[in-house]
């Protein structure tokens, strides 16, 4: 399986946990890239950190890398190879997946290790 490229997106991320009964606040819509989940259980959004918005729980200063893609759903392997150079590095991540592409959150302070990490393992860091 090739390497691929991974690309840092520039907003620091928060990941936030709201009870399954909550109302999504307006201001995710209007932000320029957010991720929404919600499940039997809970709803999670990871929106940029500078947008505030009231959470049970919140977790803050998440740097994300983006798959370049589109991927073809034919493609396995890819999130699995990531988690695996980034497990052998003790980087815990945040992953989520959308129709054309992946992306990989760690917090702030491993980025530089992560970059660094999968640069070794022959992926391209831009």
């Amino acid at each position: 399986m090739s390497n691929f490229t991974l690309r840092r997106l520039s907003e620091t991320f928060a990941i936030h946990s709201l009870r399954r009964e909550s109302s999504i606040p307006d201001v995710v819509f209007n932000a320029p890239i957010f991720f929404l989940a919600k499940t039997y259980d809970e709803i999670s959004i990871v929106i940029p950190e500078h947008i505030e918005i009231d959470s049970e729980e919140v977790e803050l200063g998440w740097q994300a890398f983006e798959v370049v893609g589109p991927l073809n759903f034919t493609l396995t392997g890819i999130m699995s190879n990531i988690s695996t150079v980034l497990a052998n590095e003790k980087i815990s991540i945040f992953t989520i997946s959308t129709f054309d592409t992946d992306y990989v959150l760690v917090k702030s302070d491993k980025f530089a290790a992560a970059k660094a990490a999968l640069i070794k393992h022959n992926y391209q860091v831009i």
